[in-house]
Parts: structure tokens; sequence; C-alpha cells
């Protein structure tokens, strides 16, 4: 038997495993198996470890995988030395039983003394064990660790899995390790393709495995697949003409739904080519897994591509089965809209009546209405027709009452698009627009709604959603987040900073929130111990969740700012200030970024912290004027003056909020300031020169707040 490091092979085959999950699954068996080995210092190559996963198997195949641990040390902490012996030295009942619970007398053990205390300790080297010892421990764990919601139970077993299992293979080198998973032995048979290659794949040793398989008609590469199917779909849509739309995700499914893909080009009725194609692409994509292929003029073909799990001698049967399936589907989405069409967009306000968005918030038409004169205020606000923002409002969730969106749920928007284009009385094109555009951004990777109008929309829509949803004390906590309030808030912030809405924040969210029914703040309160609804005051309610919510938009300014590469320092340096519009806090923040970079900037931030640390424990009102008579240095009279002009200076900066001009002008004081610190204690013993110093502090630092508090960003050292 050799002891050279040998590839390590582990497959678990199943059936068909769930494609969404597959990924997931294959990442975390292998990340448990790599955990393992690591826990019990057995050697491997970590850079050549690889996942590998297809629709009927999990594996990992794990390079120059050791034979044997290395040897353990042992050290175990007994008694204390004053607790281990007796007056006479004698060893006590404690130490001996810790010198039988190891197997040795009292005498062989060793004696540890550190700077906390001196104990007995027993130490030996136990030899390490060998793998084959091991792994059954270390794939057990594995399989306990995996992220599986509902286990399947098959058989009169007490079995459960993601999915009934059928063979194991567990090989180290060329010898197999024996192991028992689910009542399966491991042994060195894979299986090959269900079609292709029904019998079993002997597998030589681990480093063949995967040429085996791939003999064997199943690629256990999930790369390799996606590089087929991208191929596979490449030459099929060459016998079409057009270009094949096969998204990431899409590809992923694919690839996890097949072993041997290989692609057919089909077809379907013209007809259906007047239903909007994203209803015809969300039908292939999500339902049947095709592809869809755009003409040269970026509009939806008739043909489509399906991917076969099998190379068929005979592929038009193939071809043949995938357009009857799709058929009867785009049928359904033909009738629908073409029902829809026939009633008009506005004729669905009346059934948002009864639809209820929240029992205490009324229901989607009262939403509409409350959103409707937000986005009027916003509108005239920011110089969009507010007549246009109105309606647009109105009929923002119209589409929500459409057959169409009723069987195609992420349809919402883009039908709202369709209907609001069409009928007898279109509305206007801007109209038509927003009702798609105000669900942006619909993801982290989507960008904000594009027209203005849509913009307006997109804001009064969120603002609504967080104050009502605020109000009612349904706040998200933990991973629970019902109404998706954290990317409501995200996507609000986004669109008044990228479309640069210079609009006041906490002034919307007070007029959404005293839009809202009363009901909504009593159900938020809950009620006394009597049983009553609690009393409140509605102001003051009102400005606290205000408030609250102003903090939870911008705490989710956090990552979005991390992203672009600006630091928590910077961020928190505005976050403080807490600026009314996030216009505002963003121009702030980029100016701080600037203002970080230069060669004043830390010794400034420095003197800022200390700046503010003597305010703090001064504790009095620095409001006043400073009485030059009490100045009693050139360094006083010097800082003195050069805060006197840099406010002259600064005016028409503060006046024009150009931040970075601001902050260039305060770098200028660095010397200044550095001078007066070097020179002038601050607390004199003289109350008024005193107070007049800390005057002076209160003007200077009252001008960095102008941007921000800058003593939160990196300093040079803690200045005293």
């Amino acid at each position: 038997m050799s002891t050279k490091p040998a590839s390590l092979l582990i497959e678990i085959g199943t059936e068909e495993l769930p494609p969404k999950a597959l990924d997931v699954l294959a990442a975390a068996f292998a990340r448990g198996i790599l955990d393992g080995l690591e826990k019990n210092a057995i050697p491997f190559d970590a850079d050549n470890a690889k996942t590998f996963c297809s629709p009927r198997r999990l594996a990992v195949l794990v390079g120059q995988v050791g034979h044997v641990q290395p040897d353990q040390a042992i050290e175990r902490r007994g008694p204390a030395l004053a607790a281990g012996v007796d007056a006479e030295g004698q060893p006590t009942r404690a130490l001996s039983g810790f010198a039988a619970s190891c197997g040795v007398e009292t005498s062989a053990l060793e004696k540890l003394e550190t700077d906390k205390g001196a104990w007995f300790v027993y130490r030996a080297t136990q030899p390490g064990q060998p793998i084959a010892t091991l792994l059954p421990t270390i794939l057990a764990d594995a399989i306990k660790a995996l992220p599986i919601p509902k286990p399947m139970r098959w058989g009169d077993h007490e079995y459960a899995f993601v999915r009934p299992t059928h063979w194991l293979v567990v090989l180290h080198g060329s010898e197999i390790i024996p192991a028992e998973l689910f009542g399966l032995r491991s042994d060195r048979q894979s299986r090959g393709h269900r079609f292709h290659h029904a019998g079993p794949v002997q597998v030589a040793d681990a480093d063949s495995w995967l040429d085996a398989l791939r003999g064997a008609k199943v690629l256990a590469d999930p790369e390799e697949r996606r590089l087929r199917i991208v191929d596979e779909v490449a030459r099929a849509v060459r016998d079409c003409g057009g270009t094949a739309q096969l998204s990431a995700d899409l590809l992923d499914e694919i690839a996890n739904l097949t072993e041997w893909p290989v692609a057919i080009t089909c077809e379907f009725d013209q007809e259906f080519l007047t239903v909007p194609q994203e209803a015809l692409v969300m039908t292939m994509e999500s339902n049947q897994k095709f592809v869809s292929v755009l003409d040269s003029a970026g509009k939806l073909s008739e043909h489509f591509i399906g991917v076969a799990n099998i190379e068929s001698k005979n592929p038009a049967e193939i071809r043949k089965g995938y357009e009857r399936v799709i058929r009867p589907r785009f049928a359904d989405a033909k009738f629908f809209y073409d029902e829809d069409r026939k009633q008009g967009l506005e004729s669905f306000q009346q059934s948002l009546k009864s639809v209820t968005y929240q029992q205490s918030l009324g229901s989607v038409w009262d939403k509409c209405i409350r959103v409707a004169e937000l986005a009027r205020v916003i509108a005239n606000r920011v110089g969009v027709d507010a007549a246009l923002a109105t309606r647009a409002a109105a009929l923002s969730k119209c589409d929500l009452m459409s057959r169409m969106v009723g069987e195609f749920p992420e349809l919402q928007g883009i039908m709202g698009r369709y209907y609001a284009s069409q009928g007898e009385k279109p509305e206007p094109a801007e109209v038509a627009a927003a009702l798609d555009e105000f669900y942006r951004p619909r993801n982290a990777a989507d960008g904000i709604a594009s027209g203005k109008l849509g913009q307006v929309l997109s804001v009064a829509e969120r603002l609504d959603t967080l104050t009502g949803i605020f109000a009612v004390g349904m706040k998200p906590s933990g991973n629970k987040d019902p109404f998706a309030l954290r990317r409501a808030a995200l996507g609000l912030a986004r669109t008044m900073i990228e479309a640069e809405l210079d609009l006041d924040l906490k002034a919307h969210l007070a007029e959404a929130l005293a839009s809202l029914p009363e009901a909504a703040f009593i159900a938020g309160l809950g009620k006394g111990k009597d049983g009553r609804p609690r009393e409140f005051d509605a102001g003051k309610h009102r400005h606290a969740l205000a408030d609250d919510i102003y903090a939870f938009i911008t705490e989710r300014l956090h990552n979005y700012y991390a992203d672009q590469g600006i630091g928590s320092e910077a961020f928190e340096a505005v976050r403080v200030l807490a600026p009314s519009s996030l216009l505002d806090f963003d121009r702030r923040l980029r100016a701080v970024v600037e203002f970080a970079k230069l060669p004043e900037a830390q010794a400034l931030a420095a003197a800022n912290k200390r700046i503010g640390n003597i305010l703090r424990q001064a504790g009095e009102n620095m409001s006043g004027e400073i009485d030059r008579t009490l100045l009693e240095s050139d360094a006083e009279r010097d800082l003195v003056a050069a805060v006197a002009q840099a406010e002259t200076d600064s005016e028409p900066l503060i006046a024009e909020a150009d931040y970075v001009g601001l902050l260039q002008r305060m770098a200028t004081l660095r010397d200044p300031v550095d001078q007066y610190f070097d020179s002038v204690m601050v607390m004199a013993d003289d109350s008024a020169v005193r107070r007049n110093r800390l005057i002076l502090l209160g003007r200077l630092r009252s001008m960095f707040l102008h941007v921000a508090d800058i003593s939160l960003l990196p300093s040079a050292g803690t200045a005293s």
C-alpha cells in the first residue's frame, strides 16, 4: 500500500436534485469535507480542491491528501498544585482521579506554571490516525451540515436526504475507503448518463473519475457544462439567425438540469408575437427553460432554443415536443392579454378597493390615493407636471388586477405600461413609462427609473410603503422583512441621489406619516394592560417615527457607499449630521472623501477630536463674541484672525453648498491650529480667558460641521 499523498474523490449519486439548490448544496458539501480534513489535521492541497455536481450527483475531488494525520500532542490540565497534594505531600483524591482518567500513575503527571497559577497536567503523544479511519466521520458531519430545508425519506428506513441516494464512491488514489452512507457501502462504481450509459462506470482511481464519466456521456464539471451549453446555443442560433438571449441565471439552471446538453432549434406560431415579448420570454424561461431568440431589430422572433439532456438520433421528435408544450402556454398568455385589452387599464381601479393592502392601512386603492398626493407634492418641488404625476399614481396598481399579471406576477409594471399606451384613449407616453419604471430598481443590479415622472412616482410609492409599515409596527427584524422595506429604503435613497432630486427627506416622511389613517398608529402601539388602545401624542409619535425611518434609510446607504470604496469613517462623519436631503448627504460625503486625500486631513481630524473633547468636557454654552483684549499670545491672535478670514471666505461656499471648496479652505487652517495647540493652554485658570478660548474653538469646529464631523476621520494620532 502506497503512503504517498493521493487525490481523494467522494461522489454521492442521487435521483434528480433540485436545480436551483444544486450549486449551494455542492459548495456546502465540498466545504464540509475540506473543513473536516483541516479539523483532523489531514494534509491536503487546498488549491487543488474542486467541487463537482450534476443533476444526479454531488462530488468533491481534493488533491494531495495524506494517508495519515500527524501525531497528535495531547495536554490535559488537572487540579491546581495546591489542590493536588495534601499537607503531607500525598496525592489528593482529585489528583488520583485525574491521573486515573488519563490512564497513568500520579507520578507520570507534569506541572504547568504560568503567571495565572500552577496546575498538574497530563502530556502525551497520540499516533496519528489513518484517513480511512477518520473519513467516515468527516463524511457524516459534512452531510449533517448541508442546508436541506425539507429532507426526503424513502423506502422503509429512517434515512433522510435532499433526494434518494443510489451509489457512493470514495476513493483515495486507487484505493476504496470503506464508508457507509444512507445504507450504501462505498465502492468504485459510479453511474453514467441515464439514457446513453445505463450500466455502472468503473472508476480506476480518483484522478480518472472525471474522464470516466465524460466517456459515459456525463459532464460532471458544472463549468464544462455551462461552456458546452453556450457553444450549443450558439450553434443552434446560427441555424435560424438572430441573437440568443441566454442570461446567467438561465444558463445556471439549464446546466443544473442536464448532464449532456444538446441544443435544439424550435419555432412557434407568429400569431403569438402580438403578445408583449416580456410575457413570452418569461413563459419560455421560467416554465420551460427555453432560450428566446431576437431578430436583427432586437425584437422577439418566432424561433427559440431548447436544451435537451440527450443526444438524440431523431432530434426532430424532440423539437416537436418542445413546440407542442409551448403552444398552450402562449395561447393562455394571448388570451389573457386580449381580454385585458378589451377591458382597459383604468377599469381595474374599482377592483383595487376590494383588495386589502394591510389591515390598518386600508385597501390598495387607499394606498394609491396617498401615493398620488405625495407624488403631486414632490412633482411640484422638482418641476414635473403634477397632473401627470397624480394620474400615474392613480393607475400605478391597476395592472395588479389584470389577468396577465395574475398569471405572471413578475410582469407587474410592464403590463401597466403596455395597457396604458393602448386603447381608444392611450395615456401620455410619460405616464405609461412611469407605470413600469417606478418599480426600479427592482434589484441591486438594476438602475433607477430613467424618466423624471417615474422617479417622482418611485419616491412617493416608497415613502408611503416605509411610513405605513413602520407605523403599524412591522419594522424588519433579523431576516424577516415581508414587505421588503430594506429594498424599498435603498431604492428610495438611490433614486434621490442618482436622479439628483434635492428633496427634504425628513419633511416628506412627515407628510407621508400625516396622510396615514389613525388606525395605523393605534395598531403599531398596541394595547395597554387594560386591553384598550394606548393613548399617544400624535405629533410626537409621528416625529419619532420619522426619525426612526430616516435612520433606517441612511443605514442602507452604508453598504451602498462601501461598494463604491468609501470607508465607514467618512460615511459616519456625514451621517451623524443627518442631512435632510440625501443628495446633500451624497455631496457632503464625496467632499469628505476628497478632503481625506489632502496632507492636512489627518492633523485637522486629530485637532477636531481634541476640540470636541474639550468642548464636551467644558459643558458650557460657547456662543458669543471673542474678546480680543483677552488674547495673550501671537499663536492665539493668529488663529483668531485665520478663523475670522475663513468664516468670511466660507460664506459664499456654504450658500452654494460647495463642500469640496469649503473643506479645501478649511485645510489651510492646519498651521495656525497646530501652532495654537502647541503654545496655548485652552483650560486656563482665568475663567474669562478660558471662556474666550472655548468660544474660539467652538467657532472653528462649527465651520467644519457645515460639512461633516471630521473628528471621526482617521487621524495621525490623538491630540491631547
